[in-house]
């Protein structure tokens, strides 16, 4: 997950300031432009890693995640920076 969350960044043009995995939840800090919401940035990256995910373990697909999605709904998304 952290190779593929730093790939993503960078092929969408966002920095990786800081990432840290726990067991049931990812902490990302990213730089990105003002006009990329926090919301949209979450949202591809989760979609993509899903994608993934399901594409290299289709069982899971089916066994655990059948009419579900890898990531939950719930987040925080929080701004930091100068104005």
């Amino acid at each position: 997950m952290k190779q593929r969350i730093g790939e993503i960044c960078k092929q969408y043009g966002w920095e990786q300031l800081a990432l840290e995995t726990m067991a049931d939840h990812i902490h990302l800090f990213v730089s990105a432009e003002p006009s990329v919401s926090p919301l949209g940035i979450a949202s591809t990256i989760k979609s993509i890693l899903a994608v993934d995910v399901f594409k290299k373990f289709d069982k899971l697909k089916k066994q655990k995640f059948w009419g579900s999605g890898l990531f939950s709904r719930g987040s925080y998304y929080g701004s930091a920076g100068d104005v």
